[in-house]
């Protein structure tokens, strides 16, 4: 191999998103309502345009992207796949470790690449305001980027904790014209409930999200635009896994395993449902591919949370979408990894998970920072806490190749740099930051409050 790093030419940007539901092994559950009856496009017409509405209903395997968007993905995609040649020499392993990164776009993350056609979906319906919500801050960062760049305003509820961490991500948002509340606020029904319950409440993604559904909800000029989770979500994000098939292809490899960090889901279905398609198509390469899912063990949706219908934020505006959760009320831990500090998953990645299809694991948040650091130290990169999630999990599959003798090709997606997550480095080195593993006792009271369908 003569470079660690395998580019594409600007032409081959994918024309088309993937959509797994195409092919899932059976129909994915519809959202619905308090009343058991299935939410209709109409009734989402309150915050979503009528093309993403389009997207999130859709079972057609290839949805194609806009024009406009993919000259903006020009500015940074397609995105290099890397060969993590010194990782795998400081570990010894026969394994190939490979990893997309993602931080090369211009908010430092793979959030843009449903930013940006989000912002234009909505500004072609009309729209001229979007509210949205954020953990980490590298959803609003990119957000607030798309807003932008197709003339939208753009009211971000930051959850508290993370506000108060990554005060840099917040000033990202800011420089992008962006207005950032930390969250829960005083703007909203929904954030003064919380705050009279807790002032000192830390906030959550449920909470966010129930702020900006909120507010949304009562503008005719707003929409609401998420992150994560939802269908056309993570179909925008299957541009990462798409061009890494290409990129492989290039030379002669296939992955054996591909990883990712957990949270909402977007990033692991991103790279992992393009590969999950070939095997679902047959493909003798994916035969025996695995596809795991790295969620923090303070936040184990996948590990220790219910398949059920459940909603999607905190006060209950959302329809309810079966997937794993851990009750839409659930409050976690301040952990550094705030982009993965929500209490379900993506209904695509429950569906694929119940099923056996895919694999979830959760790990420890030193751990994670100590792997961080060691791909740091060997490549160069600084990743962001949530992409440590993966690179923990990437390690210990390359360490157990080393164990078998098995020379295995594992790739895992680097969602974004950690550059403006240097507080969290300076709290792991400095001894002061410690690991939670969510009780199972308090799961189970959150879990007791989940809705009655119908």
């Amino acid at each position: 191999m003569e470079s660690t790093r395998i580019l594409l030419e600007a032409h081959e940007i994918p024309t088309h998103w993937y959509n797994i539901a195409a092919d899932l092994p059976s129909p994915l559950a519809p959202p619905l309502l308090p009343d058991g009856t299935p939410a209709t496009p109409e009734q989402l017409s309150a915050i979503f345009p009528p093309a993403i509405i389009e997207q999130e209903m859709s079972a057609e395997r290839w949805l194609e992207i806009p024009q406009e968007v993919r000259e903006i993905f020009r500015l940074w995609r397609p995105s290099p796949l890397v060969r993590a040649l010194r990782l795998e020499q400081a570990l010894g392993t026969p394994a190939k470790l490979f990893f997309k990164y993602e931080g090369v776009s211009p908010a430092g993350s793979h959030k843009p690449n449903s930013a940006v056609p989000q912002a234009y979906y909505n500004r072609e319906a009309g729209i001229k305001r979007l509210t949205t919500e954020t953990g980490a801050g590298q959803w609003g960062s990119s957000i607030a980027l798309a807003g932008q760049m197709f003339g939208l305003e753009v009211r971000i509820y930051m959850v508290k904790v993370s506000y108060e961490q990554k005060p840099y991500r917040r000033l990202m948002m800011q420089t992008w014209g962006a207005e950032v509340f930390a969250s829960p606020s005083k703007l909203t029904e929904t954030g003064r409930k919380w705050l009279a319950e807790d002032p000192e409440n830390p906030g959550s993604l449920g909470i966010a999200i129930s702020e900006a559904v909120e507010e949304a909800a009562g503008r005719a000029d707003t929409n609401y635009s998420l992150g994560s989770v939802l269908n056309h979500v993570v179909q925008h994000q299957s541009i990462i896994g798409l061009e890494a098939k290409k990129q492989f292809d290039k030379i002669g490899l296939y992955p054996d395993l591909v990883i990712a960090p957990c949270g909402g889901g977007s990033s692991f279905g991103g790279i992992a449902f393009p590969f999950l398609g070939d095997k679902a198509a047959g493909d003798k390469r994916a035969e025996k591919l695995r596809a795991i899912a790295v969620e923090p063990t303070s936040c184990p949706s996948l590990t220790k949370g219910r398949y059920t219908y459940d909603f999607g934020d905190a006060s209950g505006f959302t329809p309810m979408m079966k997937m794993y959760t851990l009750g839409h009320d659930f409050v976690p831990a301040g952990i550094h990894a705030g982009g993965l500090r929500y209490h379900g998953a993506s209904q695509l990645v429950s569906q694929l998970y119940h099923a056996g299809l895919i694999e979830a694991v959760a790990v420890p948040q030193l751990a994670t920072f100590e792997a961080g650091v060691q791909f740091a130290r060997s490549e160069g990169i600084i990743p962001a806490p949530e992409s440590c999630h993966a690179i923990r999990a990437a390690i210990d599959e390359a360490l157990e190749c080393k164990r078998t003798g098995e020379p295995k090709v594992i790739l895992f997606n680097l969602t974004g740099h950690g550059h403006f997550d240097m507080s969290s480095f300076e709290r792991y080195f400095a001894g002061s930051l410690e690991d939670f593993d969510y009780p199972v006792e308090a799961v189970e009271r959150s879990l007791a409050k989940l809705p009655v369908v119908g």
